[in-house]
């Protein structure tokens, strides 16, 4: 049996809206499996109610040696590992790291189209500091946007313009 400091995370696909069995599935194998989900606030026309709500949608994470990939397909739910050809493609430790701070941050997020790696700065303070995103413009706001290549998806947070700063010099706007 492998260690955890040996194994790396990936992008597990799974059924449609079976999200949160997948995961259930994984944990059950003894693996660490990881399903970001957020605080919504839905409006039926009689009332109003707190739901969580899938951050990334048909994805689950999860933590494994590539020699466990059988066990994983084998998981109720899963449909495939995000892979490269014939090899599992691995999520970088960063990049869950950065979407667990976000989700633990309780800031409201919204999915975000992919942009990719070169647009890069850092929030300097305040609950979120040292977390390393790209900075876009939407409307009059600022959002630092946290990539998960693996998934070619994003997500972003709102922040005030004078919590970030460049990183390594680069400096890039989009305008929404």
């Amino acid at each position: 049996m492998s260690t955890q400091s040996d194994c790396r995370w990936f992008a597990v696909t799974v059924r449609p809206k079976h999200e949160q069995t997948a995961e259930r599935g994984l944990l059950s194998q003894g693996l660490e499996a990881y399903l970001p989900l957020q605080r919504v606030r839905h409006r039926w026309s009689d009332r109003l109610k707190d739901l969580n709500q899938v951050l990334f949608p048909g994805y689950v994470f999860c933590r494994f040696q590539p020699s466990d990939k059988l066990r994983v397909l084998t998981s109720p739910g899963v449909r495939s590992i995000v892979s490269t050809g014939r090899d599992p493609q691995p999520v970088d430790e960063s990049e869950i790291s950065a979407v667990r701070a976000l989700v633990e941050s309780g800031r409201p997020l919204a999915a975000w189209p992919f942009i990719r790696v070169g647009q890069k700065v850092q929030i300097s303070h305040g609950p979120l500091a040292s977390l390393r995103g790209v900075i876009v413009r939407a409307g009059d706001s600022w959002r630092v946007v946290v990539s998960v290549e693996a998934l070619g998806c994003s997500v972003s947070v709102e922040v005030d313009a004078d919590m970030i700063k460049p990183e390594s010099g680069v400096y890039a706007r989009y305008e929404a």
